[in-house]
């Protein structure tokens, strides 16, 4: 992304506006806010038996739907816990959603701290569930999940102190943000048109909006900003059971990430549709992606200042590329939470 930068001396000055500025009235402190996270394991040896028993594919598959960058444990989860200590210490409760695992390091007598086994959540139909997209649907089935929850993979992080309003308005709706992208629905009816296939999270990314364009008839061009996201339970239910059930319910037996399946951005723009939650654009200076396999994490975060980022790792990362985003996360959150033992 190219971007016109101010004199350094401002960009701070420039980046704390920006947090600020959407604000429509002041936030309700008496909204209890939880934190749910997907996490797993990918190099627990029974974990990985029970997976390439079940798809017939080792662990060095690289389709896209099971690269094993996607399953990869590289301690991200510890990390995120500190920045969340750290930077939003007003969070309720901390939700770990897995596959019969758990840290080594946790500290599970932590009171903010429940582990979720997907068959606490997930139909029978769905287990065992390698995709991440039908865990999702069910984490409103979470027990005593509040009703204004956040979301994130365990590679999402929060990079500066926050309050609860950055998440959510005064009348208790959230903020969806979305990055802004070229020319809308053309840009991708102009790549159907020269036969360039989408990729599969791209493909369900359009399908979701224009599922949404065909039952509310609105369109919603920018695409999720692949972060840390806010949700309420109400909205959640009722587009998983009501609202998008059929395209839920062609997923729940979908083991494995599947073209067509329904991606959870329906439920954001399904919110934003009906005037349950506020629109708001993002650039890297607000919520920021780093690549794993580029290594320029801490210049990117000095250059943009994020209020979020994700260190998002893919099927091009080498092990040398995990190791030094370990070195990295170590050095930006080098404190124990109380989460760990």
């Amino acid at each position: 992304m190219k971007m016109n930068l101010p004199h350094k001396k401002h960009q701070r000055t420039l980046n704390t506006a920006k947090r600020m500025y959407f604000c429509p009235t002041m936030y309700d402190s008496r909204f209890e806010i939880d934190l749910i996270y997907l996490w797993v394991d990918g190099n627990d040896p029974h974990w990985r038996a029970k997976k390439n028993a079940f798809t017939g594919q080792g662990s060095d598959h690289h389709s896209e739907n099971n690269f094993a960058a996607r399953y990869t444990n590289n301690d991200e989860l510890k990390y995120t816990l500190r920045s969340a200590e750290k930077y939003a210490p007003w969070i309720r409760r901390i939700f770990i959603v897995t596959d019969n695992q758990k840290p080594d390091w946790l500290n599970e007598n932590h009171p903010k701290i429940q582990i979720i086994d997907h068959k606490d959540i997930l139909p029978a139909a769905s287990l065992p569930c390698f995709n991440s997209s039908v865990i999702e649907y069910f984490l409103y089935k979470i027990p005593n999940l509040s009703e204004h929850f956040l979301y994130a993979n365990d590679d999402m992080f929060f990079a500066s102190k926050l309050t609860p309003g950055f998440f959510f308005a005064a009348d208790g709706f959230p903020v969806v943000r979305l990055t802004k992208k070229p020319f809308g629905k053309w840009r991708y009816l102009l790549k159907n048109l020269t036969g360039k296939k989408l990729g599969q999270y791209r493909q369900m990314i359009w399908d979701a909006s224009l599922l949404v364009e065909e039952k509310f008839g609105k369109y919603y061009s920018g695409i999720p900003h692949h972060n840390i996201d806010a949700y309420r339970k109400t909205d959640f239910k009722t587009a998983v059971e009501d609202v998008f059930a059929d395209q839920i319910n062609r997923s729940v037996p979908h083991h494995l990430r599947t073209f067509g399946d329904m991606h959870r951005s329906a439920f954001s723009y399904y919110a934003l549709a009906i005037g349950h939650a506020h629109l708001k654009y993002v650039d890297y200076s607000e919520s920021c992606i780093l690549d794993v396999n580029k290594n320029h994490y801490q210049r990117y975060l000095d250059r943009y200042q994020p209020s979020l980022f994700c260190l998002n790792d893919n099927q091009h990362s080498t092990d040398s590329d995990r190791a030094e985003a370990k070195r990295f996360l170590d050095g930006l959150f080098p404190l124990k939470s109380a989460f760990e033992k």
